[in-house]
């Protein structure tokens, strides 16, 4: 026999795969044996978790069902109008029979569970609506509703609980009160406030029956011998669901068994599951039974079939892998080639095809999206130039008209050096110097208009100068200043551009009248009303070209001036 480093390498792949492949089932079906009890323990917790979730769901929607009861009536506005009125006479009994009765019929009907709703006002003037028959639950025999002074329960202690809660809106709260508990009825509480003039009416309260409320509850959602108990915070039972032969407390009686349990969001209570240990070993065995089987075929059937997909396989699988690496690593170029017309090659062809398409897709949504963001910078652009040019040749008709020349030549040469400025090439970005230059041009023109009342002071960084920004941001600040923050007869501004870090911080500062923190919101608001559209133009461009992290911000008072800050990237 031939030493083994001579034997070909077909021979030491097949031995070496056979040794590999009976350890590894050896190893996986010992694992699996040995294992397989906990393994479907694991998988049937999770089911009956899942199961107990879809009860806990269940308990939820109806307990949501109830408060959007009380959320109808809380948001009420035309209730909340009638209830202000505290005339007697005709006025009470308008409310009762045109308000409030109609709205607590109509809610009744919300849900199919029988459920007594109780609204108890601070207005005193309405009457009182109630049943007496208090001998039996009043849920057993139809829905109903109820009306009481709010004098009724003032001493209670879970009033003064909800009603010193200090909160408004959604307060619910779920509790026992009054004849709750001996009747197994759980009532909804919730504080009756006028949110439109924050101030608390009354209260409403919801109460149904706990079996209504838990009908889900049911130990056979679960099987077997399982039993199901909702407790409250303190660890008390409010309902318990178990075969008949469990006993009382079944749920504890066995000490093997498994215990899951899920919170009841909204309710504070928790919802418990107790399972015997035989549901799972009984599934258990059935799988373990079948691990091993699969484990003694697996060994015959991998030995014959391995040896001869498994270099094809192999091979093919890995030029496929590392193309696709390379397609995830942004290397789109990459191809696959295999000779013949199997399935190899169809996913050869077919990947190829998809790096093409996926190509002419990147290039045709980047030059359409290029195309888009430039059309709407031109189109922002574009509204900034006509309303001041009108505002100019209006100033000129007005200089030619008194024969002012001096000041006419100068206007007309301030104007054109702006409009140079604007024009820019037809680009849409323009360097820091610029459009500082740009803004002293339009300064110029506005002091010739406005004489000494207008004093505009310059502070300028050397440093900034060289940076880029988008053009016209400056201008549509100044003519705000001048349109809405004349104090009196005169007006300060103070133009400063500062490189602070990465940034470039232009600053619009005036000692004007200033305005209200309400309006600022409006002003920035893209879908607000048409006020400091110029600031808003400006935001707009700026946002678009450079993210959403730059843009427009205002700070202002009444009194004391307003600054505006325009901030845009430092870009050379």
């Amino acid at each position: 026999m031939k030493p083994v480093r001579d034997w070909p390498f077909s021979y030491k792949l097949v031995l070496s795969y056979l040794l590999l492949l009976l350890i590894s089932v050896l190893t996986v079906g010992l694992f699996a044996y040995t294992n397989s009890v906990q393994t479907m323990r694991d998988k049937t917790r999770d089911n009956l978790q899942g199961t107990l979730r879809q009860i806990r769901d269940n308990i939820h929607y109806h307990t949501s069902d109830l408060e959007r009861i009380t959320d109808m009536l809380y948001f009420n506005q035309s209730l909340h109008s009638a209830l202000r009125r505290y005339e007697q006479g005709w006025y009470s009994y308008e409310t009762m029979t045109k308000t409030m009765m109609p709205t607590l019929e109509n809610l009744l009907n919300y849900t199919s569970f029988n459920i007594g709703l109780s609204v108890y006002l601070k207005n005193d003037t309405l009457p009182e609506l109630y049943y007496s028959d208090t001998e039996v639950n009043p849920l057993l025999g139809k829905k109903r509703y109820e009306i009481f002074h709010l004098s009724r329960i003032e001493e209670e202690g879970w009033y003064k609980t909800l009603a010193l809660s200090g909160e408004f809106a959604e307060n619910h709260q779920w509790r026992q009160v009054q004849n709750d508990e001996p009747y197994a009825n759980i009532s909804l509480l919730q504080r009756f406030d006028d949110i439109q003039q924050m101030k608390h009416i009354g209260v409403l309260r919801v109460t149904v029956q706990l079996k209504d409320l838990l009908q889900a509850v049911d130990y056979r959602n679960i099987g077997g011998s399982s039993t199901l108990t909702v407790r409250d915070a303190g660890g008390r039972v409010m309902m318990e669901s178990a075969p008949d032969d469990a006993g009382p407390e079944g749920s504890l009686a066995d000490t093997k068994r498994l215990l899951l349990t899920e919170p009841l969001d909204g309710l504070g209570w928790r919802l418990e599951a107790s399972i015997p240990e035989s549901l799972f070993d009984e599934s258990a065995r059935r799988v373990r039974s079948m691990t091993v089987m699969v484990c003694v075929v697996s060994v015959a059937a991998m030995t014959l079939l391995g040896m001869a997909v498994s270099g094809y396989l192999t091979r093919r699988i890995r030029r496929i892998i590392t193309s696709l690496n390379a397609f995830r690593d942004g290397d789109l170029g990459r191809r696959i080639t295999f000779r013949g017309n199997d399935e190899f090659a169809q996913i050869a062809a077919a990947f190829n095809k998809m790096g093409m398409n996926i190509e002419e897709l990147i290039q045709q949504n980047y030059m359409a999206d290029l195309q888009k963001k430039e059309a709407e910078l031109e189109s922002l652009q574009a509204q900034i130039n006509p309303h001041f040019l009108y505002n100019t040749l209006s100033s000129i008709s007005r200089l030619a008209q008194f024969g002012d020349m001096e000041k006419l030549q100068l206007l007309v040469q301030e104007l054109a050096k702006f409009y140079r400025l604007s024009l820019n090439r037809g680009e849409i970005v323009t360097t820091v110097a610029k459009e500082v230059e740009h803004a002293k041009a339009y300064v110029a023109i506005q002091c010739i208009k406005h004489g000494t009342r207008l004093q505009v002071y310059y502070d300028i960084d050397p440093n900034a100068l060289f940076c880029s920004t988008v053009k016209l941001i400056l201008q549509p600040m100044i003519e705000n200043a001048l349109e809405h923050a004349w104090f009196g007869s005169s007006l300060g501004i103070r133009l400063v551009v500062v490189r602070r870090g990465h940034e470039v911080v232009f600053k619009v500062i005036d000692n004007g009248i200033g305005m209200s923190p309400g309006t600022i919101p409006r002003i920035l608001d893209p879908e607000g009303p048409r006020i400091g559209y110029g600031i808003r133009n400006v935001d707009s461009r700026v946002r678009l070209h450079y993210g959403e992290s730059f843009g427009v911000r205002i700070a202002s008072g009444p009194g004391i001036g307003t600054c505006v800050e325009i901030v845009v990237p430092c870009r050379n």
